[in-house]
């Protein structure tokens, strides 16, 4: 997912960001092989909990190998990393 040399950061989802140079996908959480790779970050301290104690909708995967964990629908970071949804200080509908 680079975009330009420029970085760009993401809104995530409660303020928190993501440089876009650095994603390497954004996956659902539900399967099994995505809940060993959560539990796997967390058992090298590379898992980062952006949820705000929501419920997780989303894993991004970092080329540092960090695992992030969002409240937002896939969808929706994915929107906002190619622009189509305003990066204003407005509140998330889903926050």
């Amino acid at each position: 997912m680079k975009r330009d040399s420029m970085a760009v950061l993401v809104n995530i989802g409660f303020g928190n960001m993501v440089s876009s140079s650095r994603v390497i996908s954004i996956v659902t959480p539900g399967s099994a092989p995505m809940k060993r790779l959560r539990d796997e970050a967390k058992k090298r301290g590379k898992l980062v909990d952006a949820t705000e104690g929501r419920r997780t909708r989303s894993i991004i995967v970092t080329d540092s190998d960090h695992v992030i964990l969002s409240a937002l629908q896939p969808e929706t970071i994915t929107q906002r990393f190619f622009g189509k949804e305003s990066q204003t200080a407005e509140k998330d509908p889903e926050e």
